[in-house]
């Protein structure tokens, strides 16, 4: 586990967030080569990830309210207090993770572009394209309308706390979609993820209505 603080945030790092990171990084490990391409991998994952929760966390404290990120596996979270903000609050924090996460990939994409033939073909080139695909994919994945992801978090923001089972019920038939059509493409553990998206979000749902 690793601690330390950045802009005055506490981050916590746990073992799992990097052996997730190695798991989808690893490949064919033939060679050292391969082994360095792996660890620039899990270097962009971390600072690409990192960069995403610094969006909600830096929000958070520009709001007035305390916060602490933990990375974690597949992901992280910026911790705040609960019914601290308001709905269009909630939106900015939210919608500030995938925003900068973005900003960062299109950057790293600029500088990709701006390379000659020979630095595209070094580790650096290779650190830049992988820090660029990292952010979108990330960014991107986390917009999708799924409650705990992102783009759930904006949607219930949006409707707002009345309107919370037309989340559920978003997050349950987009998850139930991606899944079907990661099975077609045989990306298993994608399937099964968006298996747990859809489950989670049928218990929501659930514990809603009864409450």
């Amino acid at each position: 586990m690793i601690r330390f603080r950045l802009f005055g945030i506490p981050i916590t790092v746990l073992p799992w967030f990097w052996i997730t990171l190695a798991i989808i990084g690893a490949g064919s490990l033939s060679n050292a080569d391969d082994l360095f391409r792996l660890l620039l991998f899990v270097l962009a994952g971390f600072f690409s990830v990192l960069v995403h929760e610094l969006g909600h966390g830096l929000t958070i404290k520009k709001l007035g309210a305390p916060t602490e990120i933990v990375l974690q596996a597949f992901g992280g979270f910026a911790t705040y207090p609960k019914g601290r903000f308001n709905r269009k609050e909630n939106f900015l924090v939210t919608a500030a993770g995938p925003a900068i996460q973005l900003i960062l990939g299109a950057i790293a994409l600029v500088i990709y572009r701006s390379l000659s033939e020979d630095m595209v073909a070094t580790m650096g080139g290779h650190f830049l394209l992988v820090l660029c695909w990292i952010s979108f994919f990330w960014a991107l994945f986390n917009l999708l309308p799924i409650v705990p992801m992102d783009g759930g978090q904006l949607l219930n923001a949006v409707l707002g706390p009345k309107r919370q089972n037309i989340t559920y019920i978003v997050g349950i038939i987009t998850a139930i979609g991606i899944g079907i059509l990661a099975l077609n493409f045989k990306l298993l553990i994608a399937t099964l993820f968006m298996g747990y998206f859809a489950y989670q979000n049928f218990q929501l749902l659930r514990t809603s209505r009864q409450s």
